[in-house]
Order: structure tokens, then sequence, then C-alpha cells
């Protein structure tokens, strides 16, 4: 039965649950607590609170224990790099953007690790340790592609912010789908379920339609749910924000317009997963497996933002409405 886990936004994929999800949060705290990730206690009951475990063992359900491992320290990687440039200001500062990012993406190319780099550049040495241990470099090369995709974008969202502009519609939701990192994140269920996609199936036309689908549902979904904290931050870069200022129309009327966007893009989703021809026995099964990765991604993403206090707050419809009348 399709669930509904926001008012009107619809989710019709199932749920499943990585049968390692017990000992997965146990395993993603000591990790980032030895790479010191955590820089007080404040920090560290955030991180907790926050259930990136649940995220990365229902994204990744058909993992094995040392790939949901990596996956789920990934995931708490990227989410404390995104705070940090939250807490930090980075957000607004491109131009020092650039310089992280280029250091990271010499790590993951091999480049040795000094005494001068950051506790976040030795735990992505860490990762791209264990994920070579376990992958081709075939493979780990389109993920680095799919990393620097991600990168690149933020800096674009910063140099925007930067600006004090608000985007319009269509640039925010190109920018922000390789923003959201799904990308990586779906190049991440090929290495956690043993995939082996083929060039011309990543190259195929409905197949790029559908992965930009599946980064803008769930860029939908991210930005109806925290629509609250970008308010209290100042920052606009957020769908329904967005809609908010370019076509002015209060907070909850652009809410409801992006859950809209999100169901459309759903059926749409589905529409053309029924119109995929067959590449015969093989690729088919192999791809069977990757749309369903989209698939619980999507699901993943919408029920843990109903469950983590990450993006929740009982001020919400307080905030909105107070907002609203601020902006009126």
């Amino acid at each position: 039965m399709e669930e509904l886990l926001f008012p009107g936004l619809h989710c019709p994929f199932p749920l499943k649950v990585n049968r390692h999800v017990d000992v997965l949060q146990e395993f993603g705290i000591e990790w980032v607590v030895r790479f010191n990730l955590l820089a007080n206690e404040s920090t560290y009951k955030r991180f907790c609170k926050s259930n990136f475990f649940l995220l990365a063992a229902s994204a990744y359900p058909d993992s094995d224990i040392e790939e949901i491992k990596i996956a789920n320290d990934w995931l708490s990687w990227v989410f404390l790099w995104d705070d940090q440039c939250d807490l930090s200001d980075l957000g607004k500062k491109p131009d020092i953007l650039k310089l992280h990012n280029q250091r990271y993406l010499e790590i993951l190319n091999g480049a040795a690790v000094t005494s001068e780099d950051t506790a976040l550049v030795l735990a992505l040495s860490n990762l791209r340790e264990r994920i070579l241990a376990k992958t081709s470099v075939t493979w780990f090369h389109h993920f680095i592609t799919s990393f620097q995709e991600w990168l690149e974008a933020c800096t674009e969202e910063a140099a925007i912010r930067a600006k004090g502009i608000v985007p319009d519609v269509d640039t925010y939701i190109m920018t922000r789908k390789s923003s959201i990192g799904v990308d990586a994140f779906l190049t991440l269920t090929e290495f956690c379920h043993n995939l082996t996609i083929p060039d011309f199936i990543r190259k195929h036309e409905i197949i790029l339609k559908l992965q930009f689908l599946t980064g803008h549902i769930i860029a939908c979904c991210n930005d109806i749910f925290s629509v609250s904290r970008e308010m209290l931050s100042g920052d606009v870069h957020n769908l329904v924000l967005v809609l908010h200022y370019q076509q002015q129309i209060p907070i909850n009327q652009a809410i409801y317009r992006v859950v809209e966007m999100h169901n459309n893009a759903i059926q749409t989703m589905m529409d053309l997963e029924a119109s995929l021809p067959t590449f015969g026995e093989e690729v088919d099964a192999e791809l069977a497996k990757y749309i369903s990765g989209m698939h619980a991604w999507i699901r993943s993403n919408h029920d843990w933002y109903s469950q983590t206090s990450r993006y929740q707050s009982i001020e919400r419809l307080e905030l909105t409405q107070n907002y609203e009348v601020l902006n009126s």
C-alpha cells in the first residue's frame, strides 16, 4: 500500500532494511570518533541523534557488512562536511571551498596525507583505502567523477549565496540535483550490491533521466523537511524558498507546489521504467537491481527525514507562520 510520509508526499516504493542495521550504529560512531570528526560533546550528541546509520541501512538493504560500513562512514563524512560548511560560513565562500575540494580530490586520486591535513582529509584517505580493497580501479574512477560533480555543485551554490541572490527555479533544480550528491550515492549502490553496470547502460537516455529524477525527488523531499532550518539560517537555497521569492507566493503554498513536483516526478519515473527496452537477460538483471537501488534511496531518504532529529523542530509550523508575517 502506498504510504504518505508527509502530507501529500507519496512514496510507493517498499522499505527494506539491511540485516546488519543493529551493529551499524556502533561501527559508525567508532569510526567518526577514531578520526576525531566530532569536535565536542554537542557535535557528538547531534551526530548520534541524526541516525545516519538508518539512512545507510535502508538505502543499501542488500549490502554485506564491510560494504555497508563503508557506505555508512561515507554518509557520515558527507554530512559532517556539510555541517562544517554551515557552521563556519564556508557555504558562502566558494574560493575557499575550491581549495578544500581540490585537496579532497587529490586524496581520492592517491595523494599521501601530510601533517597539515585536516581530520576530514585523514578520514577520506581511510575511506579510499577501504573502498579500493573491495573493488576495481575502474569503478572507483566512476565514483571519483560523481564525487567531483557533487563538490563542484556545492561550490556553485556557495557562489550564488555569496552574491546574495535567489536563483531562478530551473537553475536551482539543475544545481540542486548535483549538490544533493545522489549520483555518488547511486554509484555506491553498485559497490554495495556488487553490480556490474556496462558503460552503454550508464549513458542510456532513459537511465540518465531516471538518475536525474531520483536526485530531483530526493532534493524535493530534502527541501520540504529542511525549509525551517534554511529560514532560520537565512539561506534561500531551498526549492520552497526559491518558489516563495521568485513567484511571490506564501510559504505553505510553495510547500504544496514542491510536493506536487515531487509526486509528478515519482509518476514520471515509474512511466519511464515501464518504457525500458530489454538489453539481454544478464544486463536486465543488473539493471533491475540498480533501479531498485534508486527506489531504495528514495524510500530511505523519505523515512529518514521523518525519523531523524536533524531537521525536525517543534517550532516548524510556528516558524513558517512567523516567516510569512515578517515577509508579507
